[in-house]
C-alpha cells in the first residue's frame, strides 16, 4: 500500500535535510526512486504531493576514439532504402547494415547514428535482424535521427501525426537498444515557431519515451524551426530530464554570423547530455560553404564539461569518406588535449 507522508513530513524534515547534505543529487534521485518502488512516496507538505522525476543515467566511454560515432546522413547518396530520396545511382549502393560494417573497417569506430530514412522498414523482424547484424559487428546505436515533422503546427491533426510518428520510433529505439531519438522539427506553413504548442506536443512524446528509458533530443538544425534559443525555451518549458539538446557545431553558422553560431553552441551545450554533432563547416542549399573555428567549438564543448558522444556529420558536396576520416582524427586530437 502506498503511503503519502504529508502531515508528518514536518517532523522528518530536519533528518531529511541532514541526509540531503550527504547525498549527491544523483544518489538522492536513485534513493527516491527506490523509495517509490517500495511503496513510499514523500511529497510536499500541506497536502500537495508529487513524485520525483528521475534523470537518465548513461555510462560514457572515456577513451577519445570510443566517444566517436558516425552519422549515416553524410552517406545518403550511397544508402539504398525505400524512403531515401537522396540516393544517387551514380554511387555504389550500400545497405544500412553495410554502412555499419564500413564504419568499423574504414574508420575503426563502433558507434553509429542512423537516419530514419535509411531503414528499409520498421517491421519488427527487420529491426531484429538489423540489431543482430550490429551485435556481430560490435556496433551500437547512440541515437536515431528522424525525418521532419511539425511539432508546433497550428493544425492539431498535424501535431498528432508528429506525436504518432515519434512514438513509433521510440518503440523502434527500444527494440534496437538506442538511447534516444532526434526528431527534426519541420517548419509550419500556418504558424511561426510557437513555444507553447511545441512544448505541449513534445511533452507527450517525452513522457512516452521516458517511460521506456529513451531520451528525446533536439538539434539546432533549421534556422527557423530549430533555432537554438527557441529549442532551449521548449526544453525548459517541458521540464523533463529526458528532453535534451543536441548541439551541432556548424548548423547555426548558416545565418552567416560566426558569433551567433558560437553563442548558439554554448547555449545548446548547457542542455546537452549524450550526443553532439561534429563538423568543421556547413553548406546551404545553394552550395555555399560556411567554415567554423573547430578549436573554438571544442573549447566550448570542454568548458561545458560535456562527456557524451561526438557524432561525426560531415556535410558538404563530394565524397564523404575522406573528410569523415579527417574529422575523426581531429576529434580524437581535440578530445585528447
Amino acid at each position: 500500500m502506498t503511503m503519502v507522508l504529508c502531515g508528518t513530513v514536518m517532523g522528518i524534515m530536519p533528518g531529511l535535510t541532514r541526509i540531503m547534505d550527504f547525498l549527491t543529487r544523483r544518489n538522492f534521485l536513485e534513493r527516491s526512486a527506490a523509495l517509490a518502488a517500495g511503496g513510499l512516496i514523500v511529497g510536499d507538505f500541506c497536502g500537495v504531493c508529487s513524485t520525483v522525476k528521475t534523470e537518465p543515467h548513461m555510462e560514457f566511454p572515456r577513451a577519445p576514439r570510443d566517444r566517436i560515432a558516425i552519422t549515416s546522413y553524410p552517406f545518403r547518396a550511397f544508402i539504398d532504402s525505400p524512403a531515401n530520396h537522396e540516393r544517387n545511382p551514380a554511387f555504389p549502393a550500400i545497405s544500412l547494415e553495410q554502412f555499419a560494417a564500413q564504419v568499423v573497417t574504414k574508420f575503426n569506430v563502433h558507434n553509429i547514428e542512423p537516419h530514419s530514412r535509411h531503414f528499409r522498414s520498421l517491421d519488427p523482424a527487420y529491426l531484429h535482424g538489423f540489431r543482430q547484424a550490429l551485435d556481430k559487428l560490435n556496433v551500437k546505436i547512440v541515437d536515431l535521427a528522424l525525418s521532419a515533422q511539425s511539432f508546433y503546427d497550428a493544425d492539431v491533426s498535424a501535431r498528432k501525426q508528429a506525436i504518432a510518428f515519434a512514438k513509433q520510433w521510440v518503440d523502434a529505439a527500444v527494440q534496437l537498444a538506442a538511447p534516444s531519438i532526434r526528431p527534426h522539427i519541420q517548419r509550419a506553413s500556418n504558424s511561426p515557431p510557437n513555444v507553447q504548442r511545441a512544448a505541449e506536443t513534445l511533452r507527450e512524446v517525452t513522457d512516452y519515451a521516458s517511460e521506456r528509458n529513451v531520451l528525446v533530443i533536439l538539434e539546432n538544425d533549421d534556422l527557423v524551426s530549430e533555432d537554438a534559443f527557441f529549442l532551449i525555451k521548449v526544453i525548459e518549458a517541458v521540464n523533463n530530464p529526458y528532453l535534451r539538446a543536441l548541439p551541432d557545431f556548424a548548423n547555426s553558422m548558416l545565418a552567416g554570423d560566426a558569433e551567433f553560431n558560437y553563442r548558439s553552441l554554448q547555449a545548446m551545450f548547457q542542455h546537452a547530455y549524450h550526443v553532439c554533432h561534429i563538423k568543421d563547416g556547413e553548406s546551404n542549399d545553394e552550395g555555399k560553404e560556411f567554415r567554423i573555428d573547430l578549436k573554438r567549438a571544442f573549447d566550448i564543448l570542454k568548458s561545458s564539461r560535456y562527456r557524451g558522444y561526438c557524432s561525426i556529420e560531415f556535410d558538404a558536396p563530394g565524397d564523404p569518406y575522406a573528410p569523415t576520416a579527417k574529422l575523426i582524427e581531429q576529434t580524437v586530437n581535440y578530445l585528447s588535449s
